[in-house]
């Protein structure tokens, strides 16, 4: 029997997964405990998946904040254990940009139920929003023309 070549062309559309809209780690990477412990955990997970090394993004850190951050306070803020020392909003924003572990900026947001999505995709959602509320006023006004027309 021939064996028939396999096509290395064509892609499989089964295989396609769509692109993560959202911005943030999901619960079980970082949730339990305390707000403390949540923190710290998301600290350690966006420092554990960063390329740069922690004394890099301390030295980052330090030349945006204009004060001394280092590789030790990094590992504090990222320690389950070292209670006392918590990350300010600030450096947790300087963070982000030195890590670019922009998964950390969804933390927050989604403990009250919202989302952080690029900006990109904000025209979309509000484009989606207002389709949304054209159908709803369309049925509204059906509805309403319907009860007219009966009423006649």
């Amino acid at each position: 029997m021939v064996r028939q070549k396999r096509d290395n062309q064509t892609l499989d559309l089964l295989a396609w997964e769509p692109p993560q809209v959202r911005v943030g780690y999901e619960a079980h990477e970082t949730r339990g405990g305390s707000l403390d412990a949540t923190i710290a955990r998301a600290i350690a997970l966006a420092l554990n998946r960063c390329e740069r090394k922690r004394e890099q993004i301390a030295e980052d850190m330090s030349a945006e904040l204009g004060r001394r951050v280092t590789k030790d306070m990094l590992d504090a803020w990222a320690s389950l254990a070292r209670t006392s020392n918590r990350i300010p909003l600030d450096a947790f924003a300087a963070l982000v940009r030195a890590s670019g572990q922009h998964e950390l900026l969804g933390l927050i947001p989604e403990m009250f139920g919202f989302a952080v999505v690029p900006a990109r995709y904000a025209e979309i959602i509000e484009l989606h929003l207002i389709e949304d509320k054209k159908a709803e006023l369309e049925r509204r006004a059906a509805a309403l023309a319907a009860r007219v027309k009966g009423g006649r």
